[in-house]
């Protein structure tokens, strides 16, 4: 094609512009007129209807008229979702549609390869191939008009502007029989399009390859509509200009050109002539600039750092490392950093490697960012064996698996982390595992995993059986939720006990903690109460339990305040309630010889006397365990709860019927629960019919939600802390669930073999339900939280949760005096002051902790019922609001540690050792191994107490301190006080109180304090 095609008159290119030009005007001043006349329109009929609103003709056609409109927005919602790809039919469209833009583009520089005389042989009527596109991007811009909301904003759209551009030369080009290339190079700019078409195939799945083909388009997109513009401007020259000032260019050295340009290179060997290529090159400097030079060094970032990913390990020496892997999220990697850090007390020795299954997000590698000195992460899977190889799993101090608690499926969450508990133990048998896990039914797969170990440190956390034990606790014990997240995980409220504790200085700067460690061999031979008293006293350390080791291979056991007569052996771990290491080590190093005189705790230290004594052998251990197992002198046979009797409701009244069921109810094998006989689940069914509904009282209501396809909760991990045998039988409270009946019967077969559990078929959200089950006089109330979120948004998931909780608070009533003294009474919380309302003791479980503001709002001005403060997520003070998010500390918590795991859970779930419970399943085998004479350690626990001061506790001398009634109670009767639930000061009308942990050995004592305690599972705490 000769030269003077390429550079078409004047005229000519405007034959090609003005048509789009037409388009693109024509149809923004009737968008604008449209709207103008719209708009005068809709103020005109306002006044018509005000004027005749009677007028049923208006009201017809008005009512016509919303019908057209109603049947119009349904079809443009229905074009809405197709053109965003929401439908098959909306994706293979928009397919279609960015492979036809791309074979336009390519028709172009077929044009171009023939106006440049490169001889390629194309059909001479190609244009007409690129006539039927075109006419098909008129079809597409037409849906796309009427899909759009909003007209005018989809005619100045990007790919808008292409269409007006590039489709109206085409036809005209068919009508003048003359090709002309005018702006079709801006069909480049559909390149854009590539980074979501490549979604739709799901050829880009993660970060890094989205943004890499997104980076990709705009860089390619730019390119070519530049070199589109250069060439078109310099073929035809400036049109002002005469004679024509152009330059024969090829389209080739155009990209060669802006290529250079952008590169800030500019050899100079090609440059523009025009004054418009001019103009355009001045302002796309600066803006190809900064495109160059943001897209190769974050291509070389993505392509590196997904290198880096794939990398090994590089052990050294002397440097500890753990390898954290499952659900390696943005949230679940902040919250560990966070608790594995604050754990480390700022010692970077333990470096943190993550094997992640995909690429971490943008915010994730910011997070890895910021910690990189602690942390590196790894790509792959621990299912693999090449990938434990890479992240040296052999050598790890430990691997810790993390667990998604919002799964939507709990139990394929659980198996998932097993297989890679499996995965790690058949190829690194002595790797330490510390796993989460999310149901407590599915513990069972890991003690049959070949080498798992409990006594090398193999820990289980199980989300459910702790949460709901907490909660459980929290109903015989308010406040000990608060207690036992600051004992364990370090999160006091301190500004609330500063607030209302007169006396600052006895509270100082400390935050004490459960810390573990061997105690002296000093204190062998001694019972557990003598080296209680002797470490309170001497060293000022509250001793809460020991780990008893027994059996062959090393079984262990967590013994909280046992009974008098076992003493302690050579080598017993114990469990204090210290500020610091050093504070316990006082324990570890005590001598009767050298510090037998010594009077400052503070100077203890060790000491090199020669007088400890030699280690007992195994058989004496054993022999010893024997003996000290038995219960004041009488052997486990002789001392059975199976004689208690049960107590049930039968015909509206509650009274014992100890001839017919004493004989249903009996022990687990092991001994850790009270069991009946199996309960048909009809038997269990409460109606408000039933006139037995009308004896509740002094009950536990257990608001539950879900239907027939939601995960089960596992409320027999509520319950058996409940029903646990350190409770004499007849001081089990009854326990109502209210719930969709279609769920509660899916968790019936599981909480069936428990006495005293009752079903009502309800809501929390109705009052009338709340009332059915006598709420006003129940001793707690617990709202679990739905399994299955009704919204994604964070913010809503726990509605359910928190309108039933509003619910349950509007039903407290006001009360007379005596009313109120005797309800409190009943209740064990001691001499009060007088309250004003009959309170409900409600505990609430939030899945997304910063929604507790909605149940704690800020008490109005006209409000009668002050509410609560707003509780942290962690440590909430009045113990009203439960959120597991705090569960996840005890990860960090664990691989210090993993004693003080089993001692939580000891105190939590009345779980003893989870190698004594293996043993327990078989009662045969334990008796066996421990003798006839030897009573179940399960039979010997304690039980968690909040206790009044009683007048046997005070000395009625002096004003008592805290040292003094822990000796007394103590002496007295063989009870460990370890905190103070303490009134708040007035007003205070709710009577609200906050927790001391481990109080000051000379802090004074109020009547109206109330004594977290320990006590022995033989007393009954309504005596004390």
């Amino acid at each position: 094609m000769a030269e003077s095609d390429l550079t078409c008159a004047l005229r000519f290119q405007l034959a090609f512009i003005f048509p789009s030009l037409f388009v693109f005007l024509g149809g923004l001043f009737t968008i604008l007129a449209f709207r103008s006349i719209r708009c005068i329109y809709r103020f005109i009929l306002k006044q018509i209807w005000r004027k005749k609103v009677k007028n049923k003709d208006i009201w017809w056609s008005h009512k016509g008229k919303q019908r057209s409109v109603y049947y119009l927005r349904i079809f443009s919602t229905q074009m809405q979702m197709m053109l965003s790809a929401q439908t098959s039919m909306g994706r293979v469209l928009m397919i279609l549609v960015f492979l036809l833009n791309i074979g336009t583009l390519v028709i172009y520089f077929i044009d171009l390869t023939e106006a440049e005389q490169f001889h390629f042989s194309f059909p001479g009527r190609i244009i007409y191939v690129d006539k039927f596109f075109n006419a098909f991007f008129v079809f597409y811009f037409g849906l796309r008009f009427v899909a759009a909301d909003d007209k005018l904003r989809f005619w100045l759209e990007l790919n808008s502007l292409v269409d007006f551009f590039t489709i109206p030369p085409v036809f005209v080009s068919a009508l003048l029989r003359k090709n002309c290339f005018g702006l079709r190079f801006l069909r480049a700019l559909r390149l854009l399009d590539l980074p979501r078409i490549l979604q739709i195939l799901r050829i880009t799945k993660d970060d890094y390859s989205i943004k890499l083909s997104k980076l990709f388009a705009v860089f390619i997109s730019t390119w070519l509509t530049a070199a589109g513009f250069i060439h078109l401007v310099e073929n035809n020259g400036d049109p002002w200009v005469q004679p024509v000032n152009s330059q024969p260019i090829t389209y080739f050295r155009c990209m060669y050109l802006i290529m250079v340009t952008m590169s800030t290179v500019g050899y100079g060997d090609i440059v523009v002539q025009t004054a418009l290529g001019r103009a355009f090159i001045f302002f796309f400097i600066i803006g190809g600039l900064v495109l160059f030079a943001n897209f190769i060094p974050e291509v070389l970032e993505i392509v590196q750092s997904r290198k880096s990913y794939k990398s090994s390990y590089e052990v050294m020496s002397g440097k500890n490392y753990v390898v954290v892997c499952g659900n390696v999220t943005l949230k679940s990697v902040t919250t560990f950093l966070q608790d594995f850090l604050l754990q480390d007390k700022g010692n970077v020795c333990t470096e943190i490697l993550f094997l992640g299954e995909s690429l971490p997000s943008l915010e994730l590698e910011a997070v890895f960012k910021c910690y990189s000195p602690h942390t590196s992460f790894f790509y792959g899977s621990a299912l693999n064996s090449e990938d434990l190889k890479r992240v040296r799993m052999e050598s790890a101090n430990a691997c810790l698996i993390l667990a998604d608690v919002c799964a939507p499926e709990p139990y394929t969450e659980d198996i998932s982390n097993i297989m890679r508990v499996l995965s790690i133990k058949n190829h690194y048998p002595k790797t330490r595992v510390i796993l989460q896990i999310i149901q407590s039914r599915n513990k069972v797969y890991l003690p049959n995993i070949p080498n798992w170990d409990w006594s090398t440190g193999d820990s289980i956390i199980c989300f459910a059986e702790l949460k709901l034990g907490f909660m459980a606790q929290s109903c015989l014990v308010p406040g000990l939720s608060t207690l036992l997240t600051s004992l364990f995980i370090g999160k006091e409220n301190t500004e609330t006990k500063r607030k209302h504790l007169k006396d600052k200085m006895l509270l100082g700067d400390k935050d004490y903690k459960v810390m573990a460690l061997q105690l002296s061999n000093d204190f062998a031979d001694m019972t557990f109460i003598e080296v209680c008293r002797l470490c309170f006293v001497k060293l000022n350390l509250i001793l809460l339990g020991i780990e008893l080791k027994f059996g062959s291979q090393g079984e262990s056991a967590i013994l909280i305040n046992p009974s008098p007569q076992i003493k302690l052996h050579r080598n017993t771990m114990g469990f204090f309630i210290a500020h610091s290491l050093a504070e316990v080590k006082r324990a570890h190093f005590y001598c009767r010889v050298c510090h037998g005189d010594i009077q400052d705790p503070e100077q203890i230290e060790k000491c090199q006397c020669g007088s400890k004594r030699h280690s007992k052998t195994f058989s004496d251990k054993l022999k010893s365990y024997g003996e000290l197992l038995v219960l004041d002198g009488e052997p486990a046979t002789s001392r059975s709860l199976s004689v208690l009797p049960p107590q049930r409701f039968v015909d509206g009244a509650l009274h014992a019927q100890e001839e017919e069921e004493s004989h249903r109810v009996s022990l687990y094998l092991t001994g850790r629960f009270h069991q009946c006989d199996a309960v048909p689940l009809h038997e269990a069914l409460l109606s408000c019919k039933n006139q037995a509904v009308l004896y509740l009282q002094d009950h536990i209501l257990v608001c539950v939600f879900g239907d027939a396809n939601s995960p089960l909760i596992g409320l027999q991990d509520f319950v058996m802390p409940l029903r646990a045998t350190n409770f004499l039988y007849h001081e089990l409270k009854d326990i109502i669930l209210l719930g969709p009946l279609e769920y509660l019967q899916r968790e019936w077969k599981f909480i069936q073999n428990f006495p005293k559990l009752w079903l009502f078929s309800g809501s929390a959200l109705s009052c009338a339900d709340l009332k059915a089950v006598n709420v006003q006089d129940c001793a707690a109330c617990v709202i679990l939280s739905s399994s299955t979120p009704i919204s994604n948004n964070p913010s809503l998931v726990d509605t359910e949760s928190i309108l039933a909780t509003l619910n349950v608070r509007s039903m407290e009533v006001k009360l007379s005096s005596s009313s109120v003294d005797a309800v409190f009474r009943a209740r064990a919380l001691g001499n009060q002051s007088e309250p004003r309302y009959k309170r409900i003791p409600i505990t609430t479980e939030l899945k997304f902790s910063p929604n507790a503001h909605f149940i704690n709002q800020s008490p109005s001005s006209s409000s009668d019922i002050p509410e609560e403060d707003l509780l942290s997520p962690t440590a909430a003070p009045a113990g009203a609001i439960f959120s597991d998010s705090f569960l996840n500390s005890l990860l960090s918590m664990t691989y210090y540690n993993h004693h003080i795991l089993a001692l939580l859970q000891a105190l939590v779930t009345s779980r003893t050792s989870p190698a004594l419970e293996q043993l327990g399943e078989e009662d045969s085998r334990l008796s066996r191994s421990l003798g006839n004479v030897v009573q179940n350690p399960y039979q010997v626990r304690c039980k968690l107490a909040l206790l009044p001061l009683s007048e046997r506790w005070l000395s009625g001398i002096l004003e008592d301190s805290f040292g003094d009634i822990y000796c007394k109670a103590l002496d007295t009767f063989g009870i460990l006080c370890f905190g103070l639930y303490r009134l708040m000061e007035e007003p205070n009308p709710y009577k609200n109180r906050f927790v001391i942990a481990r109080p000051a050995s000379d802090l004074k004592m109020l009547p109206t304090d109330l004594l977290f305690s320990i006590v022995p599972f033989n007393i009954a705490t309504e005596d004390l």
